[in-house]
């Protein structure tokens, strides 16, 4: 009784303890799962307006399931893009005060066929009735289709304010007589002068020194142009889970045995069944669908079609013989001739004329009519010269993509063509010359030539690695690791002999890891906030094996780390030093005596224009044409320092513009460039906005 009276003494004390572990173990778990490294509700924010998670979510929902093909990573990069342009987009209409009226948002939803061709919000004169669409969403008893529709209004409502906007910076970007007057100017006043120019290149490389101070002070005049975003450098080997010769045989001997019939003890029966085989089976389709990876296809091929080291036999099979066991890629596959179809195949040449209205763009509108006529015209063409339709198919299709091959279509099969064209051309011979109507305007046909085609029955089994090989690799593989993480990743290379791929920056939210692709895991391991510096980690790749990551380098946000600036800066620096140099060499009193001091001749520029400013062989030279304009006839300039060399020019002539009063050309080349202004406004204004972006925090 004393014993249990005093463990009843220390029941709440022996709680307490295993309470404060369980809470431990908890609270690391926690930790270690990022539960309390998360910061933030929100996703982002965009001057100061919050985007919150939960609906930043739903939309990339939406998003992945809209894109076909789309991973998570590039629609959460989608939606986001998204979601700025919309803040800074709806902050900038705020400002300005922008509002639509109902008339501008009834114009915007009839646009959109989803809206505007949708019979549930037409009038009985098929027109789109905003009524009818308020009433629909009204009566809806679908949270999601309401919660869409709103979407959509809204979406629509900007997008109406923003027609607007773009219509106000559009008004901003304005062309005056005197604007195209200047650029006239420019394309049309010439300078012509004699010039030494010392290259840069005379003078080599390790004669001038670059600090890294001198690079960092240069890279922060030019803060803008050299800004980096934080980045990772990632390095790894490749343990593959391939295929072992004996895994290949192994595969190849299960293919064969396909080929004949095999006994198999009936255990109900006790009596031995015979299981015809791929040479004798009466039902080739349902054994091919039993055996093989891939179901069996009705389609005839062409010679060209077939694996090229095997296109020879398997297109010359009598009917009903196999072919096989062969390497088809990744295959072993056995092929029975299922029986040849003459013309089975063809190829054809044509010249398309459409008309406005037709399923393809006419170059210029013309009515069906007018298209038939333009296309009986070309027809009479080819028929007195039959050898004028490639030239007609390139100057007078609409087809660009044949009309770059001369109308060439290559070959194809009964079905892929509609069914004019189709007919056309498998009812007729070769050579046979004709015009077809279709939904895509009028086509004069050539049959260019017709080939035979065999219908296949094809088992393919994969080759992969057996479960034994896999294991192998497996175990390869986390030998590897230990090994990395106990000694060191490059000592771990060298004892297995592996080959490390060269490290890979990525970016917190990329998804691809240089040739490796999409490896969005390894990506968000290497930012993680517990992944350090020469951290090595295992992952397994589907159809590949197993990658063996080290984090190598991180690089901050800030300024270009020094390694990659250097290759862009060093040249820039020592250009400016061979430039100073250069300089000091650069006395006389005429070029001869300039060029002879320094080993060049002296050259002669003709008729050049600040609009084009390019010196012959040295190329783009704005500002030695500058100084060559203002510098006065026959007086030498000082040394100028150029994009590749340090000049000297001395003007012998200055020719200026004809006097003109249509300034048109100039006129329209700057509205058409001012046009395009509008495009540049979301760039603008995500430079000055404060964007503070958490994505990475949501584990994706």
């Amino acid at each position: 009784m004393a014993i249990l009276g005093k463990i009843r003494q220390r029941s709440f004390i022996l709680i307490v303890i295993i309470a404060l572990a369980l809470f431990s173990f908890v609270l690391a778990d926690v930790i270690q799962s990022g539960g309390f490294a998360q910061t933030s509700t929100n996703v982002g924010s965009i001057n100061g307006k919050d985007i919150a998670f939960e609906e930043f979510r739903f939309k990339v929902g939406n998003t992945e399931k809209g894109g076909q093909g789309m991973s998570t990573i590039q629609a959460v990069n989608r939606v986001w893009d998204q979601e700025v342009n919309v803040a800074l987009l709806t902050e900038e209409l705020e400002k300005l005060g922008i509002r639509i009226s109902e008339k501008h948002l009834i114009e915007t939803l009839k646009t959109d066929p989803n809206f505007g061709q949708n019979p549930s919000f037409q009038n009985e004169l098929k027109q789109f009735d905003i009524n009818k669409y308020r009433e629909y969403i009204k009566a809806s008893s679908n949270p999601q289709e309401v919660e869409y529709f709103e979407s959509t209004e809204k979406n629509a409502n900007i997008n109406s304010k923003y027609q607007i906007y773009s219509s106000l910076v559009k008004g901003g970007f304005f062309t005056t007589q005197n604007d195209a007057k200047f650029k006239y100017n420019l394309q049309n006043n010439k300078v012509t002068f004699d010039f030494v120019a010392v290259p840069f290149s005379s003078i080599k490389d390790s004669d001038v020194k670059v600090t890294d101070e001198e690079i960092i002070e240069y890279m922060k005049k030019n803060e803008k142009k050299y800004k980096a975003e934080e980045t990772r450098e990632i390095e790894y080997v490749v343990i593959e889970d391939k295929p072992s010769d004996a895994d290949k045989t192994e595969i190849k001997n299960n293919v064969a045995t396909l080929l004949n019939s095999k006994v198999i003890y009936n255990s109900e029966t006790s009596t031995n069944d015979t299981i015809a085989g791929f040479s004798n089976t009466k039902n080739v389709i349902e054994f091919v669908n039993a055996n093989s990876d891939f179901p069996y296809d009705s389609t005839y091929v062409g010679k060209s079609d077939l694996p090229a080291e095997h296109s020879e036999q398997i297109f010359n099979l009598p009917e009903g013989q196999i072919y096989g066991p062969y390497v088809y890629g990744e295959y072993y596959a056995l092929s029975r001739s299922m029986g040849r179809k003459a013309g089975a195949k063809a190829r054809a040449s044509h010249i398309l004329i459409s008309f406005t209205g037709s399923r393809a763009q006419p170059k210029e509108d013309r009515t069906k009519e007018q298209a038939k006529v333009k296309a009986e015209e070309l027809l009479g063409q080819i028929n007195a010269n039959p050898d004028s339709f490639t030239m007609l198919a390139f100057t007078a299709s609409e087809d660009q993509g044949s009309a770059q091959k001369g109308g060439d279509l290559d070959f194809f099969g009964p079905g892929q063509m509609v069914p004019a064209f189709n007919d056309f051309v498998f009812n007729n011979p070769i050579g046979k010359v004709g015009l077809v109507e279709t939904e895509f305007g009028y086509h004069i046909i050539k049959v260019t030539d017709k080939q035979d085609a065999i219908r296949l029955a094809t088992i393919a089994q994969k080759i992969e690695a057996s479960e034994k090989t896999a294991e192998v690799a497996y175990t390869n593989a986390v030998k590897f690791e230990l090994a990395a993480s106990e000694k060191s990743f490059e000592v771990a290379v060298k004892e297995a002999k592996l080959t490390v791929v060269p490290p890979v920056r990525v970016k917190a939210l990329d998804e691809t890891l240089g040739q490796m692709g999409a490896q969005r895991q390894v990506i968000r391991w290497a930012f993680e906030s517990d992944t350090e510096v020469n951290d090595v980690k295992r992952f397994e790749i589907a159809k590949v094996g197993h990658l063996i990551a080290k984090l190598k380098k991180v690089n901050e946000e800030g300024l270009l780390n020094i390694e990659d600036a250097r290759l862009q800066v060093e040249p820039i620096l020592k250009n400016k030093k061979k430039a100073e140099k250069i300089m000091a060499k650069m006395k006389g009193t005429t070029l001869e005596v300039m060029a002879t001091a320094n080993a060049v001749q002296v050259q002669n520029a003709a008729d050049v224009t600040l609009e084009n400013p390019v010196v012959a062989t040295l190329g783009y030279e704005p500002k030695v044409v500058g100084f060559a304009f203002s510098t006065p006839a026959n007086k030498l300039s000082a040394p100028i320092e150029g994009n590749s060399s340090v000049f000297v020019v001395k003007t012998t002539k200055l020719t200026n513009a004809l006097p003109t009063q249509d300034y048109s050309a100039q006129l329209n080349a700057l509205k058409s460039q001012n046009a395009s202004g509008v495009n540049r406004v979301f760039s603008a204004l995500k430079d000055k906005a404060e964007i503070k972006d958490n994505r990475f925090q949501f584990n994706y």
